[in-house]
């Protein structure tokens, strides 16, 4: 009896090997360009090596940190724009190891898609090795999968995974924040990589597109406007830990300055912060009035124009200040540290009256 069934290929099921390989032949020397001390980065084998004494570390404690995107993929989807998430990606991690005294080593990628589009793939990681190389560590390797069914048309979702280290006895937060200590914010670049369910939510409602002139940005589109990368503070941060001006860092992320500022305060005390020592950026102005979001929701759902926190001695206020600026951030005094007063919240965000 004759069979007419035809022998099935992984191609059949959606699934492009070819393309595949295509994608890690044209991002090898992306990688390549985020080489640095104590490890290589080629990719393609099984798994990476880094040695942390070939980097400079005498008794190292490792730190580990994973994040994602979240929904401003979307936004990089519909605006058809990818060369920026990338370094969103990094930024997540890195920045996260910073706030606990940690210089980052290497990073992984994790790039998950139901139909694999080598441009677009390019691009993301082209991002992913920008990132890397402003925060001076090495892409190292990363996982691509094609997984059809998974994922709609053109969606794809992105995870990062990075590894740094502190010498034992410099991690941060130090024990000795206390009542008198000076809070400085570094600048934000945009939205950064939080909320963007929210304000995804609100440009629907306002019925805009992302092709749309940005009412907050002359000159761009809405969806470029959004797409700003979040900023890498590694450099200028470890600059000023190694330093000894800082006590602690905060990276404002998801539950903004309310949530994210307490995560590194001891339980007696209190930060204080005001609203009114920086100007809230254009983009903020305008998702809370297009989106109606009062001043308090502002505060724990966004960055508001301040990616970083920093706490450190009233006397060592003015070196941190220096040195961060030196670096190139904009740094503003934004309150203190004070005495807690019973089980009152560990944050507090005052004089927002300029934010409506």
């Amino acid at each position: 009896m004759k069979n007419d069934k035809q022998g099935l290929t992984y191609r059949d099921a959606g699934v492009d090997i070819d393309a595949g390989e295509a994608l890690v032949e044209a991002i090898k020397p992306l990688a390549k360009s985020t080489a640095r001390s104590g490890g290589a980065a080629g990719l393609g084998g099984f798994g990476a090596l880094f040695d942390p004494k070939a980097a400079g570390f005498k008794d190292p404690i490792l730190v580990a940190t994973t994040d994602g995107v979240g929904t401003k993929l979307k936004v990089a989807i519909e605006a058809n724009k990818h060369d920026t998430v990338g370094i969103d990606l990094v930024a997540m991690c890195v920045n996260d190891l910073v706030v606990q005294g940690a210089e980052p080593l290497f990073f992984l990628d994790y790039f998950a898609t139901g139909k694999l589009d080598v441009a677009a793939g390019t691009a993301i990681v082209a991002g992913i090795a920008e990132g890397c190389r402003q925060a001076g560590c090495a892409l190292v390797g990363g996982e691509t999968a094609e997984m059809p069914g998974m994922y709609s048309k053109g969606d794809y979702d992105l995870a990062g995974f990075s590894v740094g280290a502190a010498e034992r006895g410099e991690l941060l937060p130090k024990e000795d924040v206390s009542a008198g200590d000076v809070l400085l914010g570094i600048a934000s670049s945009g939205v950064h990589s939080n909320g963007y369910s929210l304000v995804r939510r609100i440009v629907e409602r306002g019925g805009l597109s992302y092709d749309s002139p940005a009412p907050f940005a002359p000159g761009a589109k809405l969806g470029e406007a959004l797409l700003e990368p979040t900023r890498i503070y590694v450099k200028s941060c470890l600059a000023a830990i190694r330093a000894g001006t800082i006590k602690a860092l905060a990276h404002i992320t998801g539950g903004g300055l309310i949530e994210n500022v307490p995560r590194v305060l001891p339980e007696a005390v209190v930060a204080e912060i005001d609203g009114s020592a920086w100007s809230l950026p254009p983009v903020f102005k305008w998702l809370a009035k297009e989106g109606g979001v009062v001043a308090h929701e502002m505060a724990r759902t966004f960055n508001c124009g301040i990616g970083m926190v920093v706490v450190c001695a009233a006397d060592k206020a003015e070196d941190a200040e220096r040195i961060l600026t030196s670096h190139g951030e904009t740094v503003y005094r934004i309150g203190h540290i004070r005495a807690r007063n019973g089980d009152e919240a560990q944050s507090q965000v005052l004089h927002q009256d300029g934010w409506a």
